[in-house]
């Protein structure tokens, strides 16, 4: 039960964290939905929760793991192509 409320008091503290990051009103995200950076310029994509789902998109997930880990403040970065990454996301909208 201790270790349930250290990990919630946790993960609180992380989304907390990363909602407020450069808050600025073309940054803020819309609820259901995270940002993602992609590609080698980083552009920023805002992406529905249900994508995580899909998985394409958890192989672009564990890829960005192996590559960048996830110990980080920032939003997630994909190593994906942005070309790639936009035919994905209209390929899961279908």
């Amino acid at each position: 039960m201790e270790k349930k409320m250290a990990q919630s008091a946790s993960l609180k503290q992380i989304l907390r964290r990363c909602s407020s990051l450069g808050r600025r009103q073309q940054d803020v995200v819309p609820r259901g939905h995270f940002p993602v950076y992609v590609g080698e310029s980083r552009c920023r994509f805002v992406v529905p929760i249900a994508c995580l789902k899909h998985p394409q998109f958890l192989v672009l997930l564990r890829m960005a793991e192996e590559e960048f880990g996830f110990d980080h403040d920032a939003a997630i970065t994909l190593p994906c192509d942005e070309a790639v990454f936009e035919a994905l996301l209209a390929s899961l909208a279908h």
